[in-house]
């Protein structure tokens, strides 16, 4: 009997050791995505902060979006990206997805490149990533971070092999989705920068200093 309890709990140790050998998903990993779903996350509030309704509301020209809009459609593919983690963990491990998986730096160069990317492409035949614009500017800044902030405290906590988890062949791994989150947060935080550096784009109030004239200065 002896014996037997042995070697199960040698076969125990076994498995779980070859578990962690095989792990894909490292702790560098989780610190790049924190690092980097964090930084974008602060520069969206960096960008937005301040701003007057003028500011949000302003375009370039008709057919483009205002920075409210655009930050909309940050929220928009959050709640998308978001869904689509959900799903690979509902699915399941399915570690013999890596051996065709793209590579980190194929999906980063793709979310981020110069390149326009024409976002009712994607959910034909429907557009609802493209924004109304009838929310607040500061309601979607609070939408965005909410989202954010629960993704990133789900990578501070998963035990997972997020290297593993594929919706289906031919989509990214969770780590990869999470590239996508950042990456495509990025590519608008250039376009808000770009509206920005518009020349018509409305200036900020001077800020005057106001004073009781019974106070002694």
């Amino acid at each position: 009997m002896k014996k037997i309890l042995l070697s199960l709990l040698i076969n125990v140790i076994v498995v779980s050791v070859s578990a962690q050998e095989t792990q894909m998903w490292t702790e560098n990993d989780r610190k790049y995505l924190l690092d980097n779903l964090t930084r974008s996350r602060d520069n969206i509030l960096k960008e937005t902060e301040n701003l007057t309704e003028e500011q949000w509301n302003f375009k370039e020209s008709p057919e483009r979006w205002s920075i409210k809009q655009v930050v909309e459609h940050i929220a928009i593919w959050e709640l998308l990206l978001q869904r689509e983690v959900s799903m690979d963990l509902y699915a399941g491990p399915q570690p013999e997805l890596n051996k065709t998986a793209k590579s980190d730096s194929v999906v980063l160069g793709f979310i981020t490149e110069e390149k326009p990317h024409i976002s009712a492409e994607y959910t034909k035949p429907f557009t609802f990533t493209l924004p109304m614009g009838l929310n607040d500017g500061k309601n979607n800044v609070a939408w965005f971070v909410k989202m954010r902030n629960e993704s990133i405290e789900y990578l501070k906590a998963s035990t997972e092999d997020l290297r593993s988890y594929y919706l289906k062949p031919g989509r990214g791994n969770i780590h990869q989705v999470y590239i996508t989150t950042f990456g495509h947060t990025d590519r608008h935080l250039r376009q808000i920068r770009k509206i920005k550096q518009h020349p018509d784009y409305p200036k900020s109030p001077s800020r005057t200093l106001s004073y009781n004239q019974n106070s002694h200065l």
